[in-house]
């Protein structure tokens, strides 16, 4: 059974208590509204200065329903809080001293949050085309949704993974490998190796998933307070998946539903904080993800997080051995990288103790 003995509970609106952070902005009341939307923003002041415009204007389009906008700022430098105070007064601004992380600065939002559907939406995610009516009459309509996911899109249209099922060691060695989108989506062996981002159905029906990215993840209020918020001990990457497999496993239903979409950049955060750190693969993001990927192994699969590791130092260190000698300098370079990777993976381990621990925050 996965520990839960450090996810932080989602309280009553009456009841609801906030600590250790500097707010601005309405405080707490027990006064319930149709919607709160959530926004955690480090270093994107532009990307969140459009995605409010697009989201005020979404929101004045809702018919008969109360909603709120609450912001929290991962210590950004950029200026963000300020534009944030100047251009959106009636927005609830939440600063944090520190960079809490994803899960950590939602959480914050969403103690003080008042609404009884609930919205987390990336800084980076536009909101286009009305969605959030129809996606609470849905939510409201159907008690046993916990979560709704829809589309999400790249800037070229294309559609990005968005209806998605739980990590297993054989699911991310096909992805890893790139078996996973070498293979016709369509064909038997396309569904054999494409199952972590369900490549073999269709991305026109509503379905049942296991998980939906948090750019976009429409939850019921009454889930949280069952299952509790976020699990703060992945400060970046997993943290909604883990959250949606507490759901799913208490019972609740995470609904894909494709005839809606949102743009989404991605990235914009994690461009910010690698413009001052070296070259990829050997930066901060992505030792934050291995690190995520051992707690998460660890919490839900057990002693399967010795496979994980194991399969990424193997892949990397295949990937240096056939590259090492090449005389083309793209593969030198990629022979580099790999070592790299092999070696970021290495502290990750050391760091977590094998998925055991997770780093004080900031990471």
């Amino acid at each position: 059974m996965a520990d839960t003995s450090s996810i932080p509970t989602l309280a009553p609106l009456t009841g609801a208590t906030l600590t250790g952070s500097t707010l601005t902005g309405s405080g707490l009341t027990g006064s319930g509204l149709d919607l709160s939307v959530v926004l955690v923003s480090f270093n994107t002041r532009e990307t969140l200065r459009q995605c409010l415009q697009l989201l005020c204007a979404e929101l004045d389009r809702l018919p008969h329903r109360t909603a709120e906008i609450l912001v929290v700022d991962n210590a950004s430098t950029d200026g963000s809080p300020q534009m944030v105070e100047q251009h959106f007064p009636a927005v609830r601004l939440l600063r944090s001293e520190i960079n809490l992380g994803f899960g950590g600065a939602n959480n914050l939002a969403l103690l003080a949050s008042r609404g009884q559907t609930l919205l987390l939406l990336n800084s980076d995610a536009f909101l286009e085309q009305p969605v959030l009516a129809p996606l609470l009459d849905l939510l409201l309509a159907d008690p046993t949704i916990g979560i709704l996911g829809i589309a999400q899109r790249s800037r070229d249209g294309s559609c990005q993974p968005s209806a998605r099922r739980f990590h297993t060691l054989w699911r991310d060695a096909c992805i890893m490998t790139g078996l996973a989108e070498r293979l016709p989506s369509s064909s038997l062996w396309g569904r054999l190796f494409g199952g972590l981002d369900r490549r073999w159905a269709t991305s026109t029906q509503p379905v049942d998933v296991e998980w939906i990215p948090g750019a976009f993840m429409l939850i019921r209020r009454s889930l949280l307070e069952q299952i509790g918020l976020f699990d703060e001990r992945f400060f970046l990457y997993l943290e909604e998946v883990d959250l949606c497999h507490r759901a799913v496993s208490s019972g609740w239903r995470v609904v894909y539903r494709p005839e809606f979409s949102v743009l989404h950049l991605g990235g914009e955060s994690a461009t910010s904080i690698n413009a001052a750190l070296d070259a990829p693969p050997s930066h901060q993001v992505v030792l934050w993800r291995m690190r995520s990927t051992l707690l998460y192994y660890r919490k839900w699969l057990g002693s399967q997080v010795w496979g994980a590791a194991a399969l990424e130092l193997a892949l990397y260190r295949l990937r240096w051995l056939r590259n090492r000698w090449s005389r083309q300098p793209a593969r030198r370079l990629r022979a580099r990288h790999a070592l790299q990777l092999h070696a970021l993976m290495a502290q990750a381990w050391k760091q977590t103790r094998g998925g055991r621990i997770s780093p004080p925050r900031p990471w």
